[in-house]
């Protein structure tokens, strides 16, 4: 090996694994095994204390999941990882080292409708308030900012539309705060957008989604930026800097540094929360991985290609794609995402909501499902499905109005999918 830092398409293939020690097997093997079994006792009783690294528990970690973990913090650019079973137990792991009951964090008003979902409504049980800012007004992010403010949350490329989000600007709001800016990366991936590299002191991911890239194992990921200072927040995080009694009264700041904040999520969230992932939905998504500059790169061409072609069609009222030059997203798409401005994107008809939900049924290439970043181009409606629990106002907020059909534009062949749209706004 030269001294030569790899770049990512390298990093794609090759961060965090190595040819098996026991067998040769160049692939990552999947442990499929609850447990592991330890040296001695001194060795079980390191391991639960925290003072040796090692596997104990699938529950709490695993080889497979360690490969995963290892390569999604070298794309993201962050000091550690923790591989949990889906996006939204991510958000639920990463949020419970930051939050306690009566506290608040303020989260972007363009999210994944999940999301929304599980801030309004179920985020409720466990005392924890969500506070909306607007992406398209900074200032809004700074006046919700309150002493009970413990994070800011927002996605760098928003669900459904696309939206690109300035994430300096609000990386500086949540500094000023003192808070940790977490950052949802799901949509444009670590290929088009490194959040850390802007301010992010927290990645997550739906794993599910352009990782993955195959709609095919469901999955989750916390990266730690290793850049927030827990030693200098006092007392606001009693998770990182009070001592843990289940671990003999270690802080988990002064004894894992730059990464405290992963293994807060491994040792205190994953450990007694359990949304563990499956080492066989791990490999998947190793597997994909290992594509995903390719994949990345003409799921984008092919996003532009078919946001012109809507753009042009007299049935369609408006394209809400950041990389047509019209956009008013465009310059932070060149700013933040120059490879690419994304695959997910959204469009209005004409004939408002019934003619939404006549095109979704009309598409025959095309997948009617609730799902984005497949290979295959997939689309929905998110007014009667995703963002149904909301008003006609709180959708049209979130970039899922009446009228607003979203894709999610696969690597297909262009062409066929351009036709499949033409067939079906014909019909």
């Amino acid at each position: 090996m030269t001294d030569r830092a790899p770049g990512f398409a390298t990093l794609a293939i090759h961060a965090g694994a190595q040819p098996d020690p026991t067998t040769g097997a160049r692939a990552t093997p999947i442990y499929q095994t609850t447990s592991f079994v330890f040296n001695d006792a001194d060795h079980a009783a390191s391991l639960f204390g925290l003072q040796a690294f090692g596997n104990i528990y699938t529950r709490i970690g695993n080889p497979t999941n360690a490969v995963l973990e290892e390569r999604v913090a070298a794309l993201e650019g962050g000091t550690a990882a923790l591989a949990v079973a889906s996006g939204h137990a991510a958000q639920v792991v990463a949020l419970q080292q930051l939050l306690s009951p009566g506290d608040e964090f303020i989260a972007a008003r363009k999210l994944y409708g999940g999301s929304i979902n599980q801030f309004t409504h179920s985020f409720k049980s466990f005392g924890w308030n969500v506070v909306w800012a607007d992406t398209d007004d900074v200032a809004s992010f700074e006046a919700a900012v309150s002493p009970r403010t413990k994070a800011v949350f927002i996605e760098s490329l928003a669900n459904p539309g696309g939206s690109v989000t300035d994430i300096e600007a609000i990386a500086q709001v949540a500094r000023k705060a003192g808070v940790p800016l977490i950052v949802d990366n799901t949509l444009a991936s670590p290929y088009l957008i490194r959040p850390i590299d802007h301010g992010a002191d927290i990645v997550l991911h739906s794993l599910t989604k352009f990782l993955g890239g195959h709609g095919n194992s469901i999955g989750g990921v916390i990266v730690d930026a290793g850049t927030f200072d827990w030693a200098g927040s006092g007392d606001k995080y009693p998770m990182l800097t009070q001592p843990r009694p289940e671990y003999h009264g270690i802080r988990l700041h002064e004894t894992f540094g730059n990464f405290a904040f992963a293994i807060a999520c491994r040792v205190l969230g994953l450990r007694d929360l359990g949304p563990a992932l499956s080492p066989f939905n791990a490999f998947m998504i190793l597997t994909g991985i290992e594509t995903l500059p390719l994949r990345m790169q003409k799921h984008c061409d092919n996003a532009k290609a078919v946001a012109e072609y809507l753009n042009k069609h007299p049935a369609v009222a408006s394209v809400s794609y950041a990389g047509l030059p019209e956009d008013k997203y465009h310059a932070l798409a060149r700013k933040y995402a120059p490879k690419g401005a994304g695959a997910v994107f959204t469009f209005s008809l004409k004939g408002g909501y019934d003619a939404g939900v006549k095109l979704v049924s009309n598409l025959k290439l095309f997948s009617h499902l609730a799902n984005v970043g497949d290979t295959r181009s997939l689309v929905i409606h998110p007014a009667s499905t995703t963002h149904s629990q909301l008003d006609d106002a709180a959708k049209i907020k979130a970039g899922a109005g009446p009228d607003i059909v979203r894709i999610s534009v696969g690597i297909e062949d262009k062409e066929d999918l351009i036709a499949d749209l033409e067939q079906a706004l014909g019909a």
